[in-house]
């Protein structure tokens, strides 16, 4: 492989990198409303039935595409644990 090779996957992974940093941005700019919404509306900040479901439902995902389905669920649960850890903020607020 090249340094020309390997520097256009590298730019490529540096581009998807980029990416996944503003979606996850905007994904925690929503959940940081649900949890206002959640706190003012007087709603636990966990909801397990929603986690669990989100849970399967990106277990199907990542199988569709070919990712492994333990990763992704590790990966979800990591960002679900911190929106809680939000919303569990918010409610104090």
């Amino acid at each position: 492989m090249s340094d020309e090779t390997l520097a256009g996957y590298r730019d490529s992974i540096d581009n998807i990198d980029a990416a996944l940093v503003f979606m996850l941005a905007e994904r925690f700019k929503i959940t940081k409303a649900v949890g206002r919404h959640k706190a003012t509306a007087g709603l636990p900040a966990a909801d397990p039935g929603r986690e669990a479901a989100q849970v399967a439902r990106l277990r199907a995902l990542a199988e569709t595409a070919k990712l492994d389905p333990e990763f992704s669920e590790k990966f979800l649960r990591f960002i679900i644990d911190e929106v809680i850890r939000h919303h569990q903020v918010a409610a104090r607020e």
